[in-house]
């Protein structure tokens, strides 16, 4: 097993394009890391060179505090699992598994002992004499993992590896990689698109925007103190809600709409002070509202329905807001900026708010989280 380390890493095409921006941090040793992002933000692109597959224009890659820049992809002991599965359809599944132990010319009674054992781990078993075209998508990926997983690398490189599977797929699939990486205690490194994804698997998570690394942390710390606009309305689902507002005083006026707050927040936020009587961007997310006749608070603002999406154990409520809707920067996000959007809100079942109504809506006023207009950094 090893660690993996950039530092001052970057990435330029022939033409000028410049990919990855100074990227530096570091992986533990059996930490399970997951790049995470818009499409064209760099993860692949950073995955790719930790793998030999791109080179680096500046900077240095260290695997078990050992450089690699130069070292080619088949000396630097990891193992790459792609959203293709690449696997050969005229042989089986003991001899896909089996194909990189052959190459390495490895003993044979090894080779048997270390497929059946992955296929064992993947509950491949009943498979070994199948040809890929007769199984699932889901047993496909997990026969691509076992190739992986018999090499017994350093390192899991794994990009975008359930994206050709479907929903319910997707979720069984996640739980067994995040399974799988802490009995193997491998360091690995995913790349995904999904952030949902990222939040549920990774140890910590990176994420990227522009080849630029905005924040890397622990889930929670993501989602609780996002360090700007981008990680704050890319990280939770459904996106955070962001508008321009203003701090007056104690209270924050939203549009039409005036909100007290509580001295909980001004003791937990001191920089948010100097912010008084000043325009800031505020993100109210989802799940901090709620249909104020389910729960009463005083913080409350009363607005338009405009489309309720029942789910059973919760309802997916959307709201007009006469407040300027601030535009998250996602490039994968229509989105344009001073416009007003509908606010997303996360009510309980419990509520009877119909679309076209008005309704009173409660506010957790002490989660509310605060952007500078201007850099769009968090005010803490």
């Amino acid at each position: 097993m090893a660690d993996i380390t950039l530092e001052g890493v970057n990435k330029v095409y022939g033409d000028g394009f410049y990919a990855i921006h100074d990227l530096s941090f570091n992986i533990k040793d059996g930490e399970f890391m997951v790049f995470v992002g818009p499409s064209g933000c760099g993860k692949s692109t950073a995955l790719r060179m930790i793998a030999g597959l791109e080179s680096i224009t500046s900077g240095n890659l260290l695997i078990g505090g050992k450089r690699v820049n130069d070292v080619d992809p088949k000396d630097r002991d990891i193992a790459m699992v792609f959203q293709s599965y690449a696997l050969y359809p005229h042989k089986t599944v003991r001899e896909n598994i089996a194909f990189p132990l052959r190459m390495a010319r490895m003993d044979k009674a090894e080779i048997d002992r270390r497929v059946n054992d992955a296929a064992r781990t993947l509950q491949l078993t009943a498979h070994l004499d199948r040809k890929p075209g007769h199984l699932s998508g889901g047993q496909r990926q997990r026969v691509a993992m076992g190739r992986a997983i018999v090499r017994k690398p350093s390192a899991f490189l794994m990009d975008e590896p359930l994206s050709n599977l479907d929903a319910k797929l997707r979720v069984q699939m996640r739980a067994e990689i995040a399974r799988l990486q802490r009995e193997l205690k491998v360091t690995t490194i995913y790349v995904t698109h999904d952030q949902v994804e990222a939040m549920t698997m990774g140890d910590r998570v990176a994420v990227l925007k522009g080849g630029v690394l905005q924040q890397v942390d622990t889930p929670q710390t993501l989602y609780a103190r996002p360090v700007n606009v981008f990680v704050a309305a890319f990280i939770g689902s459904p996106s955070m809600n962001l508008y321009e507002a203003t701090l007056t005083g104690s209270t924050l006026t939203l549009g039409s709409q005036s909100i007290l707050l509580p001295d909980e927040l001004w003791l937990s936020r001191m920089s948010l002070k100097d912010s008084r009587n000043r325009k800031v961007i505020v993100g109210i997310r989802p799940e901090d509202m709620e249909d104020a006749a389910v729960a009463p608070g005083p913080a409350t603002i009363e607005v338009p329905v405009t489309l309720v999406e029942a789910l059973g154990s919760e309802a997916i409520v959307h709201l007009q807001i006469d407040a300027p809707w601030v535009d998250g920067g996602d490039p994968d996000a229509v989105a344009v900026m001073g416009d007003t959007r509908s606010a997303v809100a996360r009510f309980s079942s419990k509520s009877t708010v119909r679309a076209g109504t008005k309704a009173r809506v409660t506010i957790d006023a002490a989660q509310l989280h605060f952007f500078h207009p201007d850099t769009r950094a968090s005010i803490w």
